[in-house]
């Protein structure tokens, strides 16, 4: 089904607005002639229906989309996974019931590739999701967001609420997070090579074998995919988001080394754990709809690293 869905003239509100994707999401919005709305963190605990309601019904908004989330990479999936099942479950279940309440025009939900199995099928097709056991290092993270898929088909088939899922790929660029731990293999390599290049250190250490492979989607591309889904798709089947082309690892450190500028060598730490051996999404549905990804990987790197510089470097002002 792909019914046409206007936002002009319509209060949006974009749940998450600070992060990598709901940021993005916000320069893609502005575009579209809506009112932009935010519900503002220090007042409005999207765990907490009370607030979450009251604010609700203050701001009234007709679209939302539920960019809201925890989340992180391998380090910090297996080391918080309590604060990644709940507040997961706990963000979507408050936001979903509210707009309901609320009776918003239109929700979308924001997943991960990471719902799907393991050892899916690649590309993995939609029809992928629960039909194998997970990836051990992400699972929290994973049962989190099937459970928001399902409580968005489920609020579609009891109340006829038109909310719709989206599975973007890996995702990076402006706005991501650069911490040493807690971040994602994209922004933490581009973090490794800049502190490797300042210090003219001879080798940069890498975690894993670099051999399993990889799909990136530049986070502007994932927002104008998903502004694209709320104006012309209504049905409770998921969609992918992705570029529909991988790349390993070790091909990616390279990239991002040309694009820093670190010409050391590298050393793999193979004690360390690869995560899923190759994740890429079929992105023929989302294709078919009319939609396909615009930026190359070299040229999202390029415009992640200058990014970086100009907002998270702590030398940026003498290396920009």
């Amino acid at each position: 089904m792909n019914p046409s869905y206007t936002l002009r003239n319509k209060r949006v509100w974009v749940a998450g607005h600070r992060g990598l994707v709901g940021s993005a999401i916000v320069r893609r919005l502005q575009s579209e002639d809506c009112e932009i709305v935010t519900a503002p963190r220090d007042s409005v605990d999207l765990r907490r229906p009370d607030q979450l309601e009251k604010w609700m019904r203050d701001v009234r908004p007709q679209a939302v989309f539920l960019a809201a989330a925890r989340v992180g990479g391998i380090h910090a999936n297996n080391t918080r996974p309590a604060e990644f099942i709940y507040d997961n479950l706990a963000i979507q279940t408050t936001v979903v019931e509210a707009c309901r309440r609320s009776n918003v025009e239109k929700l979308l939900l924001m997943g991960s590739s990471c719902i799907y199995p393991r050892l899916a099928p690649q590309p993995i097709p939609e029809s992928a999701l629960l039909t194998g056991p997970l990836e051990p290092t992400n699972e929290w993270y994973a049962v989190a967001k099937i459970a928001g898929i399902k409580l968005g088909q489920a609020y579609r088939r009891q109340y006829g609420c038109d909310f719709i899922s989206v599975m973007p790929t890996n995702l990076y660029g402006a706005g991501d997070n650069f911490d040493r731990l807690q971040s994602h293999v994209v922004p933490a390599l581009i973090l490794k090579a800049h502190e490797a290049k300042m210090a003219r250190a001879p080798q940069m250490e890498v975690w894993g074998t670099g051999a399993v492979r990889r799909e990136f989607l530049y986070v502007d591309d994932a927002a104008d995919g998903m502004v694209f889904l709320m104006k012309n798709y209504s049905d409770e089947g998921i969609v992918n988001i992705g570029t529909g082309r991988d790349v390993p690892i070790i091909d990616l450190v390279g990239m991002v080394c040309k694009v820093v500028g670190y010409e050391g060598t590298l050393r793999f730490d193979t004690s360390r754990p690869d995560g899923t051996p190759r994740k890429v999404v079929d992105v023929s549905r989302i294709n078919a709809l009319g939609w396909n990804a615009k930026i190359s990987l070299p040229d999202g790197l390029a415009m992640t690293y200058r990014w970086f510089l100009e907002n998270v470097a702590p030398e940026k002002r003498r290396v920009a």
